[in-house]
């Protein structure tokens, strides 16, 4: 009896104080800041906010300094039409605390800074917290998320109109941000689309990324990454992912990519990942492998390229299999007399090979590195020749006798291009 009283009291004294700390704490409220009204700038009514209280901005142009959120839990909700406005001087947003929501609001005219990454929206030492469907116009960088863990960035309209890189910054910014989501935004104009470095972890989904300056995604030293189903358009420079070990890339388009130093995706240093069901379209160069190994390369789809593939001689034990190779000038390019990775049962348009056994795949190898691409790759300037007939002789020959071009072969070419 004894000892159930003890418990019984100590149950008593755990209840009365959490009633006290209840008690204690402000009750979380709803703010709505309006002009002109007793809450006429965001900063003002953050001050009044306590932790888990909604602020609700109401239409308008707010033109105030750099507001910083420091109280967890808050959430702060745009109407339609409510605009901040950084005057081309400063940052707008600060947030600072854990399990922030910013929803709903258009962010302007951050100007253009030589000296610091100017943010509109800046997530900074924070877990947690969730960038929705926002809106962002002319900002240097729209979204940076620095030092944050577990953050979810969705939904959001960002476009950006500098004249060159250095007027603008990244769309979406992630430094030192591990386990983020960036999910089904829209990004245009910015330097870079999006921006991955020491954020392992991360996923980004269904997201389009065109027009950019520079990249449509830039990806460094972030292990354990996906991107799947997200479009990349019409980059400067397309798509860079570097130095980074187990990423894995499905289901994106990598599309309209031109110019001499424009890649579909390029490739460094990166190991152990794996490229699936990727759609590469009307790019100067599809694919690019620098110092790539052991790389799972399946199922995508290589059409109307300059070349589809470029390997370097670095570029060691991936295999190729179950791709579609169609209208590309060349399939694949290498500066390497022994290439170390496998082509095996992909689907080749130039094939003219036969099946006499019927199991779906050739009888006979297909050789994809042509001749003149190895003399294309030397000299440039002899691209002017890729539709003259002495160039289809040329490779006629070398590929019933093959001496100048790499050993490189499809053992099992597909009859038929896969679904």
């Amino acid at each position: 009896m004894v000892a159930v009283r003890r418990v019984m009291l100590g149950l008593a004294v755990l209840a009365a104080a959490g009633e006290l700390a209840a008690q204690g704490a402000p009750p979380a409220r709803t703010l709505l800041v309006r002009p002109g009204s007793a809450l006429p700038t965001l900063a003002a009514a953050v001050a009044q906010a306590t932790p888990g209280s909604t602020i609700r901005v109401a239409a308008g142009r707010y033109r105030e300094p750099t507001v910083v959120v420091t109280v967890p839990r808050l959430t702060i909700v745009g109407e339609e039409g409510a605009e901040f406005d950084g005057e081309g001087a400063h940052e707008v947003l600060v947030v600072r605390a854990d399990a922030v929501t910013v929803r709903g609001l258009t962010f302007r005219n951050t100007g253009v800074s030589q000296m610091q990454d100017r943010a509109a929206l800046r997530v900074a030492e924070a877990r947690d917290c969730r960038v929705e469907s926002n809106t962002f116009r002319d900002a240097l960088f729209a979204i940076y998320l620095q030092r944050t863990t577990g953050c979810v960035v969705r939904d959001n309209d960002i476009r950006a109109a500098g004249a060159d890189e250095t007027s603008n910054g990244n769309g979406i910014h992630l430094w030192y941000s591990p386990g983020t989501r960036v999910e089904g935004n829209t990004i245009r104009g910015q330097r870079d689309g999006i921006y991955f470095e020491f954020s392992d972890g991360s996923v980004a989904t269904a997201n389009v990324s065109e027009g950019n300056r520079r990249y449509g995604l830039h990806f460094m030293f972030s292990d354990s990454c996906r991107y799947e189903r997200n479009t990349f358009r019409a980059n400067g420079a397309g798509v860079a992912v570097m130095y980074s070990k187990h990423v894995v890339m499905d289901g994106n388009g990598f599309l309209d990519a031109t110019g001499s130093g424009a890649y579909g995706l390029l490739l460094k240093e990166i190991t152990d990942g794996a490229l699936l069901r990727n759609r590469f379209v009307g790019n100067s160069v599809g694919l690019f492998l620098e110092g790539a190994s052991r790389l799972d390369i399946r199922d995508n789809d290589f059409r109307r390229n300059g070349w589809a593939v470029r390997l370097m001689a670095d570029a060691e034990d991936s295999r190729f299999r179950g791709n579609i190779f169609s209208g590309n000038a060349f399939d694949v390019a290498t500066n390497s007399r022994a290439l170390r990775s496998d082509f095996v049962g992909n689907w080749w348009d130039a094939y003219r090979g036969y099946d006499l056994d019927r199991d779906g795949t050739g009888d006979v190898p297909f050789r994809p590195v042509r001749l003149f691409a190895l003399v294309a790759e030397r000299h440039p300037e002899t691209l002017l020749l890729l539709r003259a007939p002495v160039t289809a002789v040329l490779d006629a020959a070398e590929r019933v006798f093959p001496v100048l071009t790499p050993q490189v072969a499809d053992e099992r070419p597909l009859m038929r291009a896969p679904r």
